[in-house]
């Protein structure tokens, strides 16, 4: 049997490479994997027995049908290309290449991406996972909460938008970049198959995104249509996809209005520079409780930047209002309970605070959930933007 350039493609992509999938792969992606580099060593025969099995139980993977037909061909020797046989449509051809080049490059994660990112610093009690998506890498990874600190469980290849990222405007197709979290779980029975097992809703255009004029929304974490196991690396209108089969696996891991879903082009690892500015910033907030404890209303606006805004209100009429309410008031008691940060993908030195306020004085006593941004200025962190979560 002769090999076809799909054998080229699969040993210029593992050439060097020391491949074991990943226990926390799908097994239908298992079996793919272990099917291509198969054909890097030159095994035909076995990795079509192994394709044949993975259809066996999935006959809507288009890539695993491809690499059969190229298997079959390459056997006749009438095929000199990946998918080249006559009459290919070849935009589709094109869209299973690049899905087989990302999904051998999944492969190989190194150890070093499966450490905390650094995008998590801090989880609260009750988030029991965070997702975290390199868009670049198109993989999903689930962190679980390790005592506040985010410990690796697995990850899955996903689907982002047709035209990439940094999502600006309604349609344009692309997937944003940002902190995001569960905002609703909508069930198969009420949605189009084109959303396949299931659909959740994320927090797009978050504040931040609103506060940049970004438009549009209905931003879903989804599955695929019922006659289609994966798509292409670049396919969904802005949404984050992913097969019926991985969404069912992470189903368990996702809490509606908790659990954060953060966005990037790159992962990135926790530093060491890291943990010291997790710990300043956590300070930062401490100091900022007993500032507004204390009723010293100087020190506590010292917390806030020049540019900050809350609604309609910039940082002029949130301090005056601010000095008016505290001008009323004989104590005040401020606790703060469940914090979360998470560090903003592509904005360097900013950072999202979620936290239950208990908030208590002479004259009002409320409970609320708040989210805050800081932004690192002039080498102290300060908050940007203040409002309910």
């Amino acid at each position: 049997m002769r090999a076809s350039l799909l054998t080229t493609l699969i040993i210029a992509s593992l050439s060097g490479a020391t491949y074991a999938a990943p226990e926390s792969s799908s097994s239908d992606e298992a079996k793919l994997t272990k099917s291509l580099q198969e054909i890097r060593d030159n095994r035909l025969d076995v990795a079509l027995n192994d394709v044949d099995s993975l259809l066996r139980s999935n006959p809507n993977f288009r890539l695993a049908q491809l690499v059969k037909g190229d298997l079959l061909m390459a056997r006749a020797g009438a095929i000199n290309g990946f998918g080249n046989a006559a009459n290919a449509p070849q935009a589709k051809i094109q869209d299973l290449r690049d899905e087989a080049k990302v999904r051998l490059q999944r492969m190989q994660l190194q150890p070093a991406e499966k450490l905390a990112p650094r995008f998590v610093w801090q989880l609260a009690d009750q988030q029991r996972y965070a997702l975290v998506v390199d868009t670049s890498r198109s993989t999903l990874y689930v962190y679980e909460n390790d005592h506040g600190l985010a410990k690796y469980v697995a990850d899955y290849y996903v689907t982002i938008g047709k035209l990439g990222t940094e999502k600006v405007s309604e349609g344009d197709q692309r997937t944003p970049i940002g902190v995001y979290f569960i905002n609703a779980e909508l069930p198969k029975s009420k949605l189009a198959d084109m959303y396949g097992s299931g659909a959740f809703p994320l927090s797009y255009p978050n504040e931040w995104d609103k506060k940049n004029k970004r438009t549009g929304q209905g931003i879903w974490l989804h599955g695929t249509p019922s006659d289609t196991y994966s798509r292409p690396p670049r396919a969904s209108n802005g949404c984050v996809v992913l097969s019926n089969d991985n969404l069912e696996q992470i189903r368990p891991y996702l809490q509606v209005g908790i659990t954060p879903v953060i966005i990037t082009n790159h992962m990135e690892i926790e530093s060491a520079q890291d943990i010291t500015e997790r710990d300043a910033l956590m300070a930062e907030i401490e100091q900022w409780r007993k500032d507004w404890s204390s009723l010293d209303t100087n020190a506590y606006l010292k917390h806030y930047s020049t540019n900050f805004s809350s609604g309609n209100q910039d940082y002029a009429a949130w301090a005056k209002q601010k000095q008016l309410v505290n001008a009323g008031k004989s104590w005040v008691k401020v606790n703060v309970n469940g914090l979360s940060i998470f560090t903003y993908p592509e904005q360097p030195d900013m950072v999202v605070v979620n936290f239950e306020q208990d908030y208590s004085s002479s004259n009002l006593a409320n409970r609320m959930k708040k989210r805050q941004y800081w932004l690192k200025q002039n080498n102290r962190w300060k908050i940007i933007y203040e409002g309910a979560a």
